[in-house]
């Protein structure tokens, strides 16, 4: 829309410096200008609120999904408030003062230079939303964050509980454990041994007797059946079922955090996009008005206010190319038989 409506009327504007298509026309280009990028803005607040609510509330957020109804009602809402906060002040500014400030042969709103007017509507326009935007956002990455942090403590618990179980059941491994231990107390038996005939030499050399303790403490340190290969041969005894399973898990954490990232990442890009095609325009558009248009360059506004129609143009490529729900909405809305499923193929394959 803005492509198609508002950039054509505004170029010959710009090139000649003068307005030519008249009063009533200057008002209609003004509202849908002012109404398309507001609802821009909101409708990145729209979206970031909705993943918001998909990632902190997935369990209600998927019961309300198929709503539609609710759906529609957001995205009208959208529209209405973006028209209400500057639609009706261009339209009867001047009713409302009993006169224009407008020049002839210029078209701009009649609050352009009202610094108190500009100051409440950018807060709602563009500090308020954006600091929205920021919350839901970093509301999100942190949430990301904790529960991919819950998922690898569940997953090394279960890992190691499986790990367990099956060293428990498996007769193998019980045989393993129980020669380990009969190693031990045979250590032990021989050491108490070792040491009473040391303590009962003692009396004829004591020499012999120290390398005997040596001796049976060394022995006691290294049983038989209780090292690292036993071990490992205890762990070769899971089963292949388990180690599918838990090869199985442990793919699955990785692939949802691979996703969970990538929301994160897009958001941001999205956040850092708006920000930056934002933050100008309006910091330029409050100094503007508050020296009544003596301290900025005019070639920095009209960068500026070019910056906002950027938006306007990225904003629908950059959405489908971070998030494949919004392809294939766009590939629903663009090219809908091309997503069709004819029954008679669908039982075929």
């Amino acid at each position: 829309l803005a492509g198609a409506f508002c950039i054509p009327l505004y170029v010959p504007y710009v090139l000649t410096g003068r307005w030519i298509f008249g009063r009533s026309l200057c008002k209609l280009w003004l509202v849908v200008d002012y109404l398309l990028c507001t609802s821009s803005v909101f409708n990145i607040v729209l979206i970031s609120y909705d993943r918001f609510l998909s990632v902190t509330r997935a369990v209600a957020y998927r019961a309300q999904q198929g709503n539609t109804r609710q759906a529609v009602l957001k995205m009208v809402m959208v529209w209405v408030l973006a028209f209400l906060l500057y639609g009706p002040a261009i339209i009867s500014w001047e009713y409302i003062s009993g006169q224009s400030i407008i020049p002839s042969g210029e078209c701009y709103a009649e609050f352009f230079y009202n610094w108190y007017f500009l100051m409440t509507a950018s807060t709602l326009e563009f500090f308020t939303p954006f600091i929205s935007v920021m919350f839901f956002n970093l509301s999100i990455y942190l949430n990301i964050q904790k529960r991919t942090k819950m998922r690898l403590d569940v997953f090394h618990e279960v890992h190691n509980q499986s790990f367990t179980e099956e060293m428990e059941s498996s007769p193998e491994a019980k045989l393993s454990l129980k020669c380990c231990k009969w190693e031990q107390k045979e250590s032990a038996k021989t050491l108490d041994l070792s040491k009473s005939k040391a303590q009962a030499a003692a009396s004829t050399s004591s020499l012999d007797a120290k390398d005997l303790l040596e001796t049976s403490s060394e022995s006691s340190r290294k049983p038989k059946c209780c090292n690292k290969k036993s071990c490992k041969n205890s762990a070769s005894t899971l089963s292949s079922e388990k180690r599918v399973k838990i090869v199985s898990q442990s793919t699955t954490q990785r692939f949802r955090l691979s996703r969970d990232k990538k929301v994160a990442k897009s958001l941001a890009i999205i956040v850092g996009i708006f920000g930056i095609c934002w933050a100008p325009y309006t910091l330029l558009m409050i100094i503007r008005a508050g020296c009544h248009g003596q301290c900025i360059s005019e070639f920095w506004y009209e960068t500026s206010f070019w910056l906002l129609w950027i938006n306007s143009a990225v904003n629908p490529v950059l959405y489908p190319l971070c998030h494949s729900s919004f392809r294939r909405a766009f590939m629903k809305l663009l090219c809908p038989k091309k997503l069709k499923i004819q029954p008679h193929y669908a039982l075929q394959s």
